[in-house]
Order: structure tokens, then sequence, then C-alpha cells
């Protein structure tokens, strides 16, 4: 926690420097600057109602892209036959770039929360796909003709043989969906929509107010890494607990 508070210390020291040498707070304001509008956004701004809208994105877009790309890359781990088949859109999609996907969305559906949610889950399904196909094609053979000899239910076997060797898979999946989906879900809110941190980031954009987009972009950053540091980093220590022992 020492190094990591002392590495954000020295971020802000460039940051101080940095603003110091351009000498134009409309270009780049001490972070001193900050406190005053982030209080007022934060007591009777918008800041909470679009945190808000912006972490329900998120959160609906991790949940999905997580469920459908954990099935996905367990089924072509196990199958090679269903990779054979599967392989080529996946690597198309992991190399469609997030702003064709929420573009088309956006065209095709329309500027709703659909189409931005969905943009954001197909832009990361792949990413975590690949992730758990790598983890599904490391899982131990001797542990799977034990459960066959042993006859182990279906369920029983998945619950107590796969998803263990799977965990460190899946928290390195959540972690890097994590970190990839709320920058998407911004870029979609740019794009297309009425609210969130992305909405406030374009419109303050158009005024030309650095002092209130970086307000924004960085009270979004701290509650995500709250989120890694409290949440993420944990869970994928104690997945991977296991292999140490």
């Amino acid at each position: 926690m020492i190094v990591r508070l002392s590495s954000l210390l020295g971020l802000l020291a460039l940051w101080i420097i940095a603003a110091w040498l351009g000498n134009d707070p409309e270009v780049l304001p001490m972070p001193g600057a900050l406190l005053a509008p982030f209080w007022t956004e934060l007591t009777s701004g918008p800041l909470l109602y679009h945190l808000a809208m912006t972490l329900i994105r998120v959160l609906w877009a991790f949940v999905l892209a997580m469920s459908v790309g954990l099935v996905l890359g367990l089924v072509m781990g196990i199958f090679p036959k269903v990779d054979k088949w599967l392989d080529p859109w996946l690597v198309v999609f992991l190399n469609l770039p997030a702003l064709v996907l929420i573009v088309l969305c956006y065209l095709w559906i329309g500027l709703n929360e659909t189409a931005a949610i969905l943009a954001v889950t197909l832009n990361k399904i792949p990413n975590v796909t690949t992730i758990i196909r790598e983890g599904a094609r490391a899982l131990d053979p001797d542990l799977r003709a034990m459960a066959q000899v042993y006859r182990m239910p279906r369920r029983s076997y998945l619950q107590h043989v796969v998803l263990p060797q799977l965990a460190p898979f899946i928290a390195a999946a959540a972690r890097s969906g994590v970190a990839v989906i709320w920058k998407i879900v911004l870029v979609a809110e740019f794009l297309g929509r009425s609210s969130g941190i992305g909405f406030q980031i374009h419109l303050y954009f158009q005024l030309f107010d650095v002092t209130h987009v970086l307000i924004y972009a960085l009270s979004f950053i701290a509650v995500m890494l709250a989120v890694e540091w409290l949440l993420l980093q944990p869970w994928e220590r104690r997945a991977r607990r296991w292999r140490d022992a």
C-alpha cells in the first residue's frame, strides 16, 4: 500500500510540475484548483448521478461479457472441433475496433441503453473468451480421469474440479474486463448517451472546460481504482492461492 501511495504521489508531483511549467490554468490547472468545483459538483451538482449511470452500464456489460465469455471459452477449450469453427469469429471480433462496434450498434439499434451496453459487451466477450479458453485447455487431464473413474456427477465435477482450476483465469478475465469495459462505456456515452461520465466529458469538452473534464474523469478513475484494489485484486489473490499451497 505504501508503494502504491508513493507512486500516486509521484504522479501528482508530475502533474504539479507540468502545470507550473505550462503556467496556463485553462490548459492544465493545478490539482488544488479542482477542489472547490469538485465539491460543488459533488454536493449540489450532478456528479453522483452521472457516476451512478456509468457504473450501472459498466456492471451490465461486465456481467453479460463475463457470462457469455465464460461459456464460450469453456466450450472452445474443451471441444477442439467447436474451437476450429469459432476461432475465426473470435479473431475478427478481437481486431474489430470498439469505436466501430459502438457506431454500428447505434446505427442499427438506435441511441439507447440497449445499443450502448450491447456494443460494450460485444467488444469485451472475445477477450474473456480467449482467456477462459486458455484456462480450459490447461485443465488437468488426470483430475478429469479421476472424476470419470469415481463417476462424479457433472455438476459436482464442474463445481469441485473445473471451476477451481479456472478460478485464476476467471479472475484475470474479470480484472482486465473491468479495466477495458469502463473505458469503452465512456466512449459509448461520449458518442450517444445523455447521461454518464462520458456524456459530461463531452459536454465540458465542447465548452473547453479542462477543469470539469478532469473532475469527472478523475472521479470515475478513483471509483474504479477502489474497485480494483478492494475487490478484484484480493479476489485474484484468493483464486490463485491454491496453486501456491
